[in-house]
């Protein structure tokens, strides 16, 4: 996610190499210690893949440190977007926390003093050699809070990208082929919206109708145009031929009935059970999901990436970051140990989920293995292109307010870029 979860390159996994330590937990300047509890917070669902592993990681690491209990708080993720600089600077911060990758998310907490060092751990126990560069570039963080160098402050085990979800049966009830060109995609949503359904589930209140839009921009941009607007290697303008073609043919997306005005208001939680019950005959999201559709769904479904696109949202996946003030941050890396394992991998991998580090014989699932096949086309071809709320601090809530306008028909595409521009030009680090 997003970055919103949500938000996308790769896990890791490191074999868990002699017996892990209890007793001397946290760092000089980890506060009290009782070595005896793990405080850990995330939002993934239980049903996710991430939620079944990290489940039984749990187990894991209770079984391999006796004594020592997991203390779990599952979170929403809008709740530690929105809280997590405030909590952390309490007595309440968790040993161990997912939080969201990105220079506008964990970059400005490092660069704000709230989150450990990881870089002398992912050192000692081998992750720097089990991560590569794409995901490298999410985990590491510079003292302007940018990604892609400097410090280690996050720790991915797993990746994420976005694809198509469709309903086959509805499908195949009117006809229609899967697409495989933007001409095809084009053809299937009026077929839909001909006959009284609105084909894409959408979700303007959260993630979901900014990644439609910034996918609409990545079939027309190339790796350049990425890394100047997410890196600032280049100037970004909002007015350009890809920004552009983007915002209008959202724009027009609503006004032909492929996106429902009344999803200005609803969140990816109404979006994705829009799909579920087969109302909706398409969504475009992330792998986050599959998990859930694969427990959920009742229809024959499948995936595709998104026709006559080099690129799509994506990056390995949230991170798991230690607090500067975690009280346990031993058990803290203990446990992200644990979540890098094969057996923990491989779970995830038949769960759902994209790992890099799993055993490719152990993934036995059919479904599975074309999600991991389908993320290995992508990154092969350097195909992750990020997330649109990344770049700066609080861009999310602007993407967020300023897509609700283009579904709402209250705001032109042009106002809509424009008000981007001022956004993005205000938060990008001077030079």
């Amino acid at each position: 996610m997003l970055t919103t979860r949500r938000r996308v390159a790769a896990a890791v996994a490191v074999a868990l190499t002699g017996a892990l330590l209890v007793t001397s937990c946290g760092g000089s300047d980890s506060g009290s210690s009782d070595g005896r509890t793990l405080k850990l917070w995330h939002y993934e669902g239980p049903d996710s893949a991430m939620g079944v592993a990290w489940k039984e990681a749990i187990k894991e690491f209770e079984a391999q440190h006796p004594g020592v209990k997991v203390k779990f708080e599952e979170k929403g993720f809008e709740q530690i977007q929105k809280t997590a600089p405030m909590v952390l600077n309490s007595n309440d911060a968790p040993d161990l926390m997912e939080y969201n990758k990105g220079n506008a998310t964990a970059g400005l907490l490092s660069k704000q003093g709230l989150l450990t060092d990881l870089t002398a751990q992912v050192r000692e126990r081998g992750w720097d050699k089990k991560i590569s560069g794409g995901v490298r570039t999410i985990s590491q963080y510079d003292t302007n809070g940018v990604m892609g160098s400097g410090k280690w402050y996050g720790v991915p085990d797993y990746a994420e990208y976005t694809m198509v979800f469709y309903n086959k049966d509805l499908f195949k009830k009117y006809g229609i082929a899967e697409p495989t060109t933007s001409a095809e995609l084009t053809s299937a949503m009026d077929t839909f919206a001909a006959k009284g359904i609105t084909p894409l589930a959408n979700a303007g209140a959260e993630y979901m109708a900014q990644q439609y839009l910034y996918q609409l921009a990545l079939s027309k941009a190339d790796r350049s145009w990425v890394d100047s607007f997410e890196l600032y290697e280049g100037r970004t303008d909002f007015h350009d031929a890809a920004w552009t073609y983007a915002a209008t043919t959202f724009a027009d997306w609503v006004k032909k009935g492929y996106i429902g005005k009344k999803s200005s208001g609803l969140k990816a939680e109404d979006a994705g059970v829009s799909f579920i019950q087969g109302k909706s005959p398409i969504l475009f999201s992330g792998s986050w999901w599959y998990g859930r559709f694969k427990t959920e769904n009742t229809f024959d479904w499948g995936t595709f990436l998104w026709p006559e696109s080099n690129l799509t949202l994506g990056s390995g996946g949230n991170l798991w970051v230690v607090p500067k003030g975690a009280k346990n941050k031993d058990l803290a890396y203990d446990f992200i140990d644990i979540t890098l394992s094969k057996k923990i991998q491989n779970l995830l991998g038949n769960q759902g989920g994209v790992p890099v580090a799993a055993d490719p014989a152990a993934i036995t699932d059919p479904q599975a293995k074309t999600l991991i096949a389908n993320f290995n086309t992508l990154s092969g071809k350097d195909g992750l292109a990020f997330y649109p709320d990344w770049p700066v601090a609080g861009f999310y809530d602007v993407l967020v307010s300023e897509t609700q306008k283009l579904i709402t028909g209250s705001e032109s595409p042009d106002a809509y870029l424009s008000a981007l521009q001022k956004a993005y030009d205000k938060g990008v680090p001077k030079t």
